[in-house]
């Protein structure tokens, strides 16, 4: 049985799309940051997912150095599975997404005092 997204889960996706990541994203880094290492399978349906939308995310993820994949050997014939699992702590992305919205913020305040003071 997969572990789903709580409600407290839910509304940390909430935040982490509103303080600017993907939603999809959020989703899997959630889900990943609960269980510690997830099939790809096992991620979309725990993050209500749909496979490319899993892939796209994944792509992203190990692009910023955040998840780390492994290939496992399946018995039967076929693909092998990919196993997910998180490299970065929760903690960690919250603190930097946190960084970047605070300059983000300090951008706009400078820009505002400065329109300000132009228009006086």
């Amino acid at each position: 049985m997969v572990q789903e997204l709580t409600e407290v889960d839910e509304r940390v996706v909430n935040l982490l799309t509103e303080a600017g990541l993907n939603r999809n994203i959020a989703r899997v880094v959630v889900f990943l940051s609960k269980v510690g290492e997830a099939v790809s399978r096992d991620i979309e349906r725990a993050a209500n997912l749909r496979q490319p939308e899993v892939s796209l995310a994944m792509k992203e993820l190990k692009e910023w150095g955040w998840v780390k994949e492994r290939e496992l050997k399946k018995k039967s014939k076929g693909r092998p599975l990919k196993s997910y699992k998180m490299v970065k702590e929760l903690k960690e992305i919250v603190s930097e997404l946190a960084q970047k919205k605070r300059e983000e913020i300090r951008k706009i305040e400078k820009d505002l005092e400065e329109l300000e003071s132009l228009v006086k």
